[in-house]
């Protein structure tokens, strides 16, 4: 048998064991899709809930059409290793023989890489409650659609198909979702910084003590009472975004905000995506790399913008599968940076456009350096460090910044 017949087999039989699964045990599902900051909602929520509830959420990037089943199956952390798919399968079995243990809730996220994929894991499990991140102008994967618009669509499906008993969990502030609202039958509930969204985020700021970055601070407002939320080591307003929507399934749930921001005490950014770790020189380091699309790279430009440092340093590289938009959106991100950087480093060819602008809104020439790969420019960046720098590393996966992370972080 080919590897791809292989391939479709087991994915075939995943799904069917997955759906049998559903059936049997019936979980609440909880749904996330969008173009930025599904993982950290998803641990978010994950966060508030599991002291209330017996609870399952996907581990890493399982959300396609063969880990989002496989978490339905089992639990990854469980029953890891070389022999994982034949435990998982053997577990799955008996479990739909014999009535054994199952999570009540299962939080999953649904990508949306090409068209057809939201129906697709819609089949598997359909939710109760859906959150919708966010969406951009230019959402990664883009390309692999006829544009922006059908993007939405696609992700909106998770909405459309609620009861009407159900919840549509919707980031205000970003207009395709927000629009949304229209889209669905079941109870809207929205969170955000503007003042008419349900869950409403205020008095944002990153804490610092001296020229040590510490994590953020914001207040969460919801029917006339608030609470403070302190994340530490969590930077950028995409993780207050998280948080505020697991606020939202919280409330959905019946929690109370109290209850809520005392389980957010316990939530931990996931590696890649917003952290501040020690780097080499007495240095620190924004670590954002697992993953860029333009409204990400927006977010995470901004981040470093409200962290205090003696000088900043920007390792950018190439953001994928958004197609014929890369070019301006690459341009539209170059523009930014002497506004907020020293230095700017490009990792890969789109970058290029990237330091192009930049050049062009009056960054030195001298301050601009470009690169093909991560392994070229490690020891660059590397050598331009300096005590008190921040260093912003951002891109999509397939770059692999990470190994300019390995490079200059502090052991």
């Amino acid at each position: 048998m080919s590897n791809d017949k292989l391939r479709q087999y087991l994915r075939n039989f995943i799904h069917q064991l997955a759906i049998w699964t559903i059936q049997k045990y019936q979980p609440g599902i909880i749904a996330i899709t969008g173009t930025v900051g599904k993982t950290s909602t998803k641990e978010a929520i994950y966060t508030v809930l599991k002291r209330y509830r017996h609870v399952r959420a996907n581990k890493g990037n399982f959300n396609n059409e063969i880990g989002m089943p496989l978490t339905i199956l089992g639990d990854y952390e469980e029953i890891k290793g070389k022999l994982f798919w034949i435990k998982v399968t053997l577990i799955s079995l008996l479990r739909l023989v014999f009535r054994m243990k199952y999570p009540e809730l299962l939080i999953l996220e649904y990508a949306a890489d090409k068209p057809g994929d939201i129906k697709y894991l819609l089949d598997i499990a359909k939710p109760q409650i859906s959150v919708i991140t966010a969406i951009g102008d230019v959402p990664v994967h883009v390309e692999f659609y006829s544009g922006p618009e059908a993007v939405a669509r696609e992700k909106s499906k998770i909405v459309e198909v609620l009861p009407s008993t159900g919840f549509a969990v919707l980031n205000y502030d970003d207009a395709s979702v927000l629009a949304m609202k229209d889209r669905t039958r079941a109870h809207i509930m929205t969170y955000g910084f503007n003042k008419d969204a349900h869950i409403l985020i205020s008095n944002y700021e990153v804490r610092m003590e001296g020229k040590n970055p510490l994590g953020i601070a914001f207040k969460l407002t919801y029917g006339g009472s608030f609470v403070p939320v302190r994340l530490d080591g969590c930077f950028g307003r995409v993780q207050a975004y998280a948080t505020a929507a697991a606020a939202s399934v919280g409330i959905a749930f019946g929690l109370n905000l109290v209850k809520i921001s005392e389980a957010l005490l316990d939530y931990q950014i996931m590696s890649g995506r917003g952290r501040i770790i020690p780097g080499i020189k007495q240095t620190y380091i924004l670590d954002d790399s697992y993953n860029a699309s333009p409204l990400s790279m927006e977010a995470a430009i901004e981040t470093a913008k409200n962290v205090g440092s003696s000088r900043k340093i920007a390792v950018l590289g190439d953001m994928l599968e958004i197609g014929k938009y890369a070019p301006e959106a690459h341009e539209s991100i170059g523009r930014q940076i002497p506004k907020v950087f020293d230095i700017l480093v490009t990792v890969g060819n789109g970058a290029k456009f990237i330091a192009s602008a930049a050049l062009k809104k009056g960054m030195p020439k001298k301050n601009v350096l470009s690169f093909d790969t991560a392994d070229e420019a490690k020891l660059e960046v590397q050598k331009l460090m300096k005590k008190g720098d921040l260093i912003l590393i951002k891109a999509s996966h397939a770059i692999r910044l990470d190994k300019v992370i390995e490079e200059i972080r502090q052991i």
